[in-house]
């Protein structure tokens, strides 16, 4: 389905000139929805369309009246860090019933608005479908009870439907992340952390039930990441009904916790939780429960309304611009007989997809849940061998959830697992001891890097490194850091013919703030990154409310590499972002100036710049600001920030915890397999290309890839990849910050089936 062509095409080809859209909130609230909105319609504005608010959701399009506004660029300024839907959204029972869908109808033609730009969930985009289905029969209706006439019949013969998925409980089939989940899940975990920190400095040992019920019942999936996040100790779900017998078995399983001298057990029960004989599990039988049988001290926190509250994620801003865009550019090339579609995530790549085959998709899941899914902790138990496991580079959030993940499946995989301290100099020094189950509890909420971790590579120690692999009789070894971990990996590859201590199955998983690792386009650390420079942004942005005319120079961290300062220019509405990959001039800077002295004309008085730390040797951020300080005299002031390391975040973000938990699981099981293919005559020998991988998500998949292959990717002396695919969303950054600039749609989701099952390697596509 859909084209492809290998030309690049750059949408300036499309044009919404003499086209009316119209974007709706519909259904529940789910945090992202403005920046979506934001993104529909300034790149509707950019490309020449009119668009139009249609305030209080299928309500507001029924009555029509106020409730339909154009909208200007203005007046989405500033919606990007607010909750919630600043449209509104409503639900609607007239738009169910014919007479309903007929006024509706009548209040878009007499506007000319034959585009309708839905966000919300899958109830709201299946009226929607029904709406273009009904849309020339309402037509003919509207003619013959002369309301409308024949020239105005003709010119909105057809209605055009995108949809985007709005939700908290990303229950909608076909996207890997709904607009709303990720903020939803930061939520949960900032209070699931505040009662383990209350907990853990008391005396007195804790238990601690977890009911999650966002008024929905398909929460299955906010149970299980959070509990995923926080190191839950038993979770509950509808769709995981546990065994007879499990109330001895949870009991035995905490009563071992608190011998361990574990403080706090965390119990997650999601909304409509039951038993194998269909029976309600309830927070308050859980607790009588543990109480009964244990006696400990047991409390219960209800997580009603608190999800859907507070400020939008990077994830979700990000997520919501993208898709906005890619809307917009959906409604520009739809025809007459392009069935309406759904934007959405796959992995890391948007796509289009049928929406009918997603509603579809979405109702039969409800059905019969795919169990596939609870299976996949497939015990390979074979021989038991020995894997270490470390820490390189610069403390990265998210690496200690990897650790903790790589040590328990390694252990109920049967294997033995050590703990290096402190990268290749620790190892080279000796500081290598096995490590237990027990020992990794609570990480997974834990910042930093709780083993250790140095830059040091093993080039000048390969003597001294592989004497310590020969004392532990390291079988395997995984490796998760920055750009020093792969180079690590690429010296000790290389010094297998050398070292016959090598010739042993070794990955890297990727954990950097500065997300600069070829091979991946993800990596653990960078989200955590992302949402503290967005928290700064907004916070500055907020400072600058009762200030006119201020414009704030902020400089961001990543080495060379402008991942962070324009992703988090995207999600923070920065108006320049000034980046190593994309040289700019004097006169680039001047334009800016510009650009910002003509904003301060309009409603909007206050700037955004970012400037990635090494950028540009001369143009300093000091520099940048004297400048920006002279030539806005008069109009504007400037004020500078330099985030320095506040940006390695604290605590994790939950999507950083996810990709640590479920990269380095994936990590693990490879390296099991690997280690049985290697395993001859009494001992592990591995010395082929593809038993020195690095494990990163490429487009939509996670992908093993031999470090002697990236090296051709790979600028060593800029420590950066040679192609970075985020680089395409400058320009999306640069139309929303209303710069006219080229955007290569080429990429862009063409239209595709949804399937049933994904490929095997996408399992563990981006939570």
């Amino acid at each position: 389905l859909g084209h492809h062509n290998d030309t690049k095409k750059y949408f300036e080809n499309l044009s919404g000139a003499g086209k009316s859209i119209a974007v709706l909130t519909s259904g529940g609230d789910a945090q992202g929805m403005n920046a979506a909105v934001r993104a529909v319609v300034r790149m509707g504005i950019y490309v020449g369309a009119k668009v139009y608010f249609i305030h209080e959701g299928y309500q507001g399009m029924v009555d029509g009246g106020e409730n339909i506004k154009e909208a200007t660029w203005e007046s989405v300024s500033s919606m990007l860090q607010v909750g919630g839907t600043v449209i509104g959204s409503a639900r609607c029972k007239e738009f169910r019933t014919h007479e309903g869908r007929l006024r509706a109808a009548h209040n878009l033609v007499q506007r000319g608005i034959t585009n309708l730009c839905v966000i919300g969930g899958d109830g709201s985009l299946t009226g929607a479908n029904l709406f273009r289905e009904e849309w020339s029969g309402l037509l003919d209706e509207l003619l013959e009870q002369g309301l409308i006439d024949e020239a105005a019949a003709s010119s909105n013969s057809v209605l055009h439907i995108v949809g985007m998925v709005g939700s908290i409980d990303n229950d909608f089939c076909g996207t890997d992340m709904t607009i709303g989940t990720d903020s939803a899940l930061h939520r949960i975990i900032e209070v699931v952390d505040a009662i383990m920190t209350t907990a853990q400095s008391r005396h007195k040992p804790k238990q601690a039930a977890v009911k999650i019920s966002p008024c929905s019942l398909a929460t299955w999936y906010l149970a299980l990441v959070s509990a995923l996040a926080c190191g839950a100790d038993w979770v509950f779900i509808p769709e995981m009904p546990p065994e007879d017998g499990w109330e001895e078995n949870m009991c035995q399983k905490l009563s071992e916790n608190r011998a361990d001298k574990k403080r706090l057990n965390i119990i997650i029960v999601a909304e409509g939780a039951i038993d194998c004989h269909n029976k309600s599990i309830t927070t308050d039988y859980i607790k009588d429960l543990v109480v009964r049988c244990l006696g400990f001290d047991t409390r219960v926190t209800i997580l009603g309304h608190v999800q859907r509250g507070g400020t939008p994620s990077a994830f979700d801003r990000i997520l919501a611009s993208r898709m906005g865009v890619e809307a917009v550019l959906a409604l520009l090339e739809a025809s007459a007989n392009t069935p309406a579609c759904v934007v959405s995530l796959v992995g890391n790549q948007a796509v289009r997809l049928p929406l009918m085959e997603c509603v579809q998709m979405t109702q039969e899941v409800q059905k019969a849940m795919d169990e596939k899914k609870f299976e996949e902790a497939v015990r390979l138990r074979g021989s038991s061998f020995n894997v270490a496991v470390m820490n390189v580079g610069a403390p990265a959030a998210g690496m200690n959830a990897a650790v903790r993940s790589a040590v328990r499946v390694g252990i109920s995989e049967g294997h033995k697992m050590f703990a290096v301290s402190d990268g290749f100099e620790g190892f080279y020094k000796g500081q290598i001891k096995e490590i237990k189950w027990g020992d990794v509890g609570g990480w997974t909420g834990q910042g930093g890097s709780l083993l250790g971790t140095k830059r040091t590579l093993p080039a000048k120690h390969m003597d001294k490194i592989a004497e310590q692999m020969r004392i532990h009789n390291i079988n395997a070894l995984l490796v998760i850091g920055g750009f020093e971990a792969y180079l690590g990996l690429v010296e000790l590859s290389s010094a297998r013919d050398k070292y016959s201590e090598f010739c042993v199955p070794m990955v890297m998983v990727p954990a950097t703030v500065s997300n600069n690792i070829p091979g991946s386009d993800l990596s653990i650390g960078a989200d955590t990154a992302l949402n503290a420079i967005t928290d700064t942004c907004d916070r500055i942005k907020q400072s600058a409310s009762g200030t006119k005319r201020r414009v704030f120079i902020i400089e961001t961290m990543g080495g060379y590499c402008g991942y962070l300062a324009s992703v988090g220019g995207l999600a923070a509405g920065a108006d320049a972002v000034y980046i190593y990959e994309e040289p700019f001039d004097i006169r680039d800077l001047q334009a800016n100036v510009e650009h910002l002295t003509e904003k301060m004309k309009t409603s909007i008085q206050r700037g955004l710049v970012l400037r990635n730390e090494n950028c540009n040797e001369n143009f300093t951020t000091d520099f940048i600001y004297q400048l920006y300080s002279e030539e806005g005299r008069g109009v504007f002031d400037c004020r500078k920030n330099v985030l320095g390391h506040m940006q390695q975040g604290g605590a994790p973000s939950p999507f950083d915890r996810n990709f640590g938990t479920k990269i380095a699981a994936k990590a693990m099981q490879w390296i099991t397999r690997k280690l049985k293919e290697s395993y001859k005559g009494g001992k592990v020998f591995a010395n082929s290309e593809d038993t020195a991988c690095l494990l990163g998500m490429r487009r939509r998949a996670m992908v093993f890839q031999p470090v002697s292959q990236i090296r051709d990717e790979t600028d060593f002396v800029h420590r950066i990849p040679k192609e970075q695919w985020w680089l395409k969303l400058r320009p999306l950054m640069k139309i929303l910050a209303k710069y006219k600039t080229s955007y290569d749609v080429s990429d862009s989701g063409q239209l595709e089936h949804v399937s049933r099952l994904r490929p095997k390697e996408t399992d563990t596509a981006a939570i």
